[in-house]
């Protein structure tokens, strides 16, 4: 009998010690993680100040960046994997629209259209998009690290108030200005006949990306108005899973 109680005592030892080990190397990813992207998104913060103190325009600004945005904005992809599960707990409705948005933005509006690079809704939601996430993974880093300024935590959220919204303001202005020039190109449409027999027309596609911000854009900043209170002021705020 007592050697039944020392083995069980052992296995859940040996558990315990699994389970610490694990956890350890999940902190230590998601820390190398998060100081990757706030490095990151500091360099492409600095890229376009000294590129604007320069030449003293925005125009050739995008291009400048454009690899170094595309890697780290695309690498976000990480985040709803982790999410997914279970390793970051939050939304994964929220955090999957979020990223996929952006790597939209990136990839299929702006790197694809070339005439609307030098709009000024393009430098406006990448200022947004850059104060955003350096706020976001320096406040995940520091919680990671246990050492937690205010001023991070408070810029984590607030910024996002004013922030969130001008940046939706510039994603849809941007998309707005690319329509014409995809309706005279046809750029990833398939027009009928086609030996697949499908049709697609990008160009309502990119109106009906627009639209969904009408329903998903309230739910994101609510989502953050409701965490906002929760981590500034102490409230318990009670969600459904989703």
């Amino acid at each position: 009998m007592a050697s039944s109680e020392e083995d069980g005592t052992v296995e859940e030892k040996e558990n315990n010690n699994k389970k610490r080990t694990k956890s350890a190397l999940v902190t230590a990813w998601l820390t190398f993680y998060n100081i990757a992207m706030t490095a990151g998104w500091l360099v492409l913060a600095i890229t376009m100040m000294r590129f604007y103190i320069q030449r003293g325009t925005h125009k050739g600004l995008y291009r400048s960046i454009a690899r170094t945005l595309k890697f780290f904005q695309t690498f976000a992809l990480v985040e709803v994997r982790l999410t997914f599960v279970g390793i970051v707990k939050t939304s994964v409705i929220v955090n999957g629209v979020q990223v996929c948005s952006r790597i939209f933005m990136v990839w299929f509006v702006t790197n694809s259209i070339r005439q609307i690079q030098n709009e000024e809704s393009v430098i406006l939601f990448l200022v947004v998009w850059t104060v955003m996430e350096i706020s976001r993974y320096s406040y995940y880093t520091f919680s990671l690290l246990h050492h937690l300024p205010y001023f991070i935590k408070w810029a984590r959220y607030n910024f996002f108030i004013v922030l969130y919204p001008l940046g939706v303001a510039g994603e849809l202005l941007t998309i707005y200005a690319a329509l014409p020039f995809v309706r005279r190109s046809g750029m990833y449409s398939m027009r009928l006949p086609n030996k697949y027999n499908v049709s697609f027309d990008y160009y309502y596609c990119l109106i009906i990306v627009m639209l969904s911000y009408i329903p998903l854009f309230p739910q994101l900043y609510l989502h953050m108005l409701r965490q906002r209170r929760r981590v500034l002021h102490g409230e318990v705020i009670v969600e459904k899973d989703e």
